[in-house]
């Protein structure tokens, strides 16, 4: 339903494609300019380790320098070793243990049979278990956090004073400061009991009674977690984010000295004020009629080239919406991430956008869009130096690794060379800037590794694109050259020598276009089909003829070369019947473009000398070839089907035989349309008799005086 509501509405503004097509430009760049952040930018662009390239910089005015993040997450570990954990005091857990301790207690004397002995007293033992509970209470029991026994130590192994830690004892809303070396844990509480009971000679069953009094022990000392982290909150709030200041009229950088890290500070904390400051100063509205200019500049410069290099995407108003609503989306993505502060803009799966350029068009459109998308980014993302460069060379990898796609893994390899790209690229940044590799944050990786895992998703778009939009990416063409899909399978099986004679016009046309430049997938599969329209009448096509019956002999030379002729014409029907795409039904109507059937055409002057001929009886229908793969493909049909007549295969024969037919083609005019040079003509004819010649086992001569004189 969406496919027909885009072919409706792009068929419905077709006799207005000018209008329409100049329409989308334009609410590009006003959406464009919309996603872009409205304020104004710093003028000087900087890196550390690296010479101040502009005049000397005076302040303007006073203005805080701001620390580090490497100062600020210092001054944090100092705050927090200065917070104390906060634990509130349980008192009714005392009550409740002791309570249950003194009514168990018989019931626990007695199954263990302990009233058969005359000589002890449970009284005592009761006594004692209350003594002792009470005096663990009164102290208290807690149970010791790991974050503050390392407090202030940089050791792994705790020793006893690193174990204990001061904290702040809540009773009643009344604070009272405490150390835990003072209260007992669940451990030191057993080890007290054991340790009392030991000494106390009244109490005979000591090992008893000591696993007894532990059931009764529990934590009364609560650690207040939420409480606790409001104090660390408050405390960390107070951390001054500034260190020393920058008075008006002081230099702050000089042309051609190394930016340092103290410069650099002052020139980080510089911008962050300027920009804080154009919030509130600065007319938004320059600012937008600024980025309207320079996005309308981009835009424009892009119309121009496919204008002058692309323009069967120019007139395309569909593939024109294809690439507005890529680029708006992925721009409109990176805006928002800027909004929203995100840690990292690398976590934009940046290169999805030449991938899939590249994959729906070619390699030129997905090299000029991405270089105009990175730099439109330029304009408004931080660090612009860092963003283009990464970018720009991992959107290069990019594109250069799936050039020509001939296998699914690809895909892989491809977003392993754009991260090896990425983490590369980050690492030499590093270097350069600060001369030390300390300061290569490994973590800062993972947003490149998430960039190429989002990649991946542009695959599935380019599906959708593909589907609503109508157009072939060479995925589409991949899976065409299947000799499992349904055409193929059953062109196999109704026309067997048709089929072979595909195939190889296939390997003839591919191994040219590899050659002379061109998409190799493309002509494969536009060699694959040309000829399916044999398939309605097989048994007239001499390839298919097996038992020597030529049915031609029962029919005049009209009738067939009609026959041969409509199999241009089935083919089509055949295609369209069967949703193959248009550029695939272009080599269907371009195979043997104008050319006369010779063969019927001289049969009837030699039957009917006297009689008046419609020459048009006998010529295919057209167009002639209008593309480099078009005009390849008819080269090798017809040199692939003459090459079977060859009674004698030799190395001359084969080599007249295609420079006879190149020679026709031309002398009919039928490569005016197509963009193909003589000397690519020459290398695809070279090509076509090494592979004649391979196919049909040509030996060489070899001079016998020659190869003596090697021997010897």
């Amino acid at each position: 339903m969406a496919k027909l509501k885009i072919n409706y509405i792009t068929s419905k503004l077709n006799s207005n494609s000018l209008l329409f097509r100049y329409g989308m430009v334009v609410s590009t760049v006003l959406l464009i300019c919309f996603f872009l952040p409205k304020q104004p930018r710093f003028e000087y662009e900087f890196q550390k380790g690296k010479p101040w390239n502009h005049d000397n910089l005076i302040s303007p005015y006073n203005f805080a320098v701001l620390k580090t993040k490497e100062e600020l997450d210092k001054d944090k570990q100092q705050i927090l070793k200065t917070v104390q954990p906060i634990y509130n005091l349980n008192t009714s857990v005392s009550k409740e243990q002791v309570d249950q301790f003194t009514t168990d207690l018989a019931e626990k004397w007695q199954s263990s049979q302990m009233d058969t002995v005359p000589s002890l007293k449970i009284d005592d033992y009761k006594k004692k278990g209350v003594e002792l509970l009470s005096a663990i209470y009164n102290r208290g029991v807690l149970s010791l956090n790991n974050r503050y026994q390392t407090k202030g130590t940089e050791s792994e192994k705790l020793n006893e004073t690193d174990a204990n830690y001061n904290f702040t004892l809540l009773n009643n809303n009344v604070a009272s400061q405490k150390n835990t070396v003072d209260c007992f844990t669940i451990e030191t509480a057993y080890e007290y009991v054991k340790s009392n009971l030991d000494r106390d000679r009244d109490i005979s069953r000591k090992k008893w009674f000591v696993e007894v009094l532990k059931n009764y022990i529990t934590v009364n000392l609560i650690y207040n977690e939420s409480l606790t982290d409001k104090v660390e909150q408050t405390a960390l709030s107070n951390i001054s984010s500034t260190r020393g200041m920058v008075q008006k009229g002081e230099l702050i950088a000089e042309r051609d000295k190394i930016v340092n890290n103290d410069t650099y500070q002052k020139l980080e904390s510089l911008r962050k004020v300027f920009e804080d400051e154009a919030k509130i100063t600065g007319n938004k509205n320059y600012v937008a009629l600024g980025q309207f200019l320079l996005v309308g500049l981009a835009m424009t410069l892009l119309m121009v080239f496919l204008y002058y290099f692309r323009r069967q995407i120019y007139d395309n108003n569909r593939l024109l919406v294809i690439i507005f609503i890529v680029i708006l989306a992925m721009l409109g993505v990176l805006s928002w991430a800027i909004n929203m502060r995100i840690s990292s803009l690398y976590f934009i799966p940046y290169c999805g956008v030449p991938i899939i350029f590249r994959i729906l068009f070619d390699t030129r459109v997905a090299l000029n869009i991405h270089l105009l998308m990175v730099l439109i980014a330029a304009l408004f993302v931080p660090n612009s130096y860092d963003f283009v460069f990464l970018q720009f060379m991992s959107g290069l990898v990019a594109i250069y690794s799936i050039r020509t796609m001939v296998k699914r893994e690809q895909f892989l390899i491809s977003s392993l060379l754009i991260l090896a790209t990425y983490i590369i690229g980050y690492i030499g940044l590093v270097l350069t800037r600060n001369g030390s590799v300390s300061n290569i944050y490994w973590n800062d990786i993972t947003p490149f590794i998430v960039s190429v895992g989002l990649t991946l998703l542009a695959y599935p778009l380019i599906y959708a694109f593909e589907k609503l939009f109508g157009i072939v990416s060479d995925l589409t063409l991949m899976e065409l050259t299947n000799s499992n899909s349904k055409l193929l399978r059953e062109l196999s099986l109704k026309a067997p020598g048709t089929f072979q004679h595909s195939l190889q016009v296939a390997n003839l046309a591919e191994a040219a276009v590899y050659k002379i430049g061109g998409n190799p997938l493309l002509i494969r599969a536009g060699a694959l089909y040309h000829d399916i329209g044999k398939m309605i009448n097989p048994l007239y096509f001499i390839e298919n003829q097996k038992n020597g019956v030529n049915p031609h002999e029962e029919l005049t030379s009209e009738q067939s070369a009609q026959i041969i002729i409509s199999h241009v014409i089935k083919g089509i029907e055949i295609a369209k019947r069967n949703l193959l795409p248009e550029v695939i039904i272009d080599f269907i109507k371009t195979h043997h473009g104008t050319t006369r059937v010779d063969y019927f055409y001289n049969e009837f002057l030699r039957d009917n000398p006297d009689k008046l001929v419609d020459e048009t009886i006998f010529h295919y229908p057209g167009p002639i070839p209008f593309s480099k793969e078009t005009a390849v493909l008819m080269v090798a049909d017809s040199v692939e089907a003459a090459a079977r007549a060859l009674k004698e295969p030799t190395k001359d024969s084969i080599s007249n035989l295609v420079d006879k037919i190149i020679e026709h083609k031309l002398m009919q005019k039928q490569f005016e349309n197509a963009n193909i040079t003589m000397k690519d003509i020459s290398d695809v004819a070279h090509i076509f008799k090494n592979m004649l010649m391979s196919i049909y086992h040509v030996r060489i001569d070899y001079d016998l005086s020659k190869k003596k004189d090697v021997l010897q």
